[in-house]
């Protein structure tokens, strides 16, 4: 098995493509120690001491490094324990479905929700971000998470990569929210939620 690295426009973060399949449907985003406890691969990652971040996509696992690690010293480590996982044919997440690939419920904690009457916008903006944003973010080893509309802004979180990447202000407010105003005029502004 070979595992490809890609960089991403986050320099702390690597994408990683195993040559299958990481993720049948969603994506799942790990930010704490605590966090990656449901799955024994972010786990193993985590437990590096030299991560801050794993995000599993369709087909890649993005690896954010902590600020005084080097990537020249941390890819070996993170590949092994990538071949490690894939090789062996783990479980991607713990529990009741640790035989299977299951995507835990989403924590929708920090969404903003909608305007009331604005479901047709609200279906507009979700197929652009679907359709238009999604696959982009996706090659730089990220997500998008739609959380909101609320008085014309749209609240959008990013994820993987591109949470924390020094464009990912300039992708929102230069990028999406172009395009989304370009598509849905009732859309004023696009914020990070």
């Amino acid at each position: 098995m070979f595992i490809e690295t890609e960089t991403t426009p986050n320099p702390a973060t690597l994408k990683f493509l195993p040559g299958r399949q990481v993720m049948p449907s969603g994506t799942r985003d790990f930010a704490t120690p605590e966090e990656a406890e449901a799955s024994p691969l972010a786990q193993a990652l985590f437990d590096t001491g030299e991560v801050t971040g794993v995000f599993f996509g369709g087909d890649f696992v993005s690896v954010t490094a902590a600020s005084a690690s080097e990537w020249p010293t941390l890819k070996p480590q993170v590949v092994a324990v990538l071949l490690d996982h894939f090789v062996s044919e783990a479980p991607l997440f713990a529990g009741p479905q640790g035989n299977g690939i299951a995507v835990p419920p989403e924590v929708a904690e920090s969404d903003i929700g909608d305007d009331e009457g604005t479901e047709d916008i609200v279906v507009q903006i979700k197929d652009l971000i679907e359709t238009r944003v999604r696959p982009a973010v996706a090659s730089d080893g990220g997500d998008i998470r739609y959380r909101g509309f609320r008085d014309g802004v749209v609240f959008l979180a990013m994820q993987g990569a591109c949470s924390g990447c020094p464009s990912s202000t300039a992708t929102l407010k230069h990028g999406i929210e172009g395009l989304l105003k370009h598509y849905v005029p009732e859309v004023k502004e696009v914020r990070a939620a």
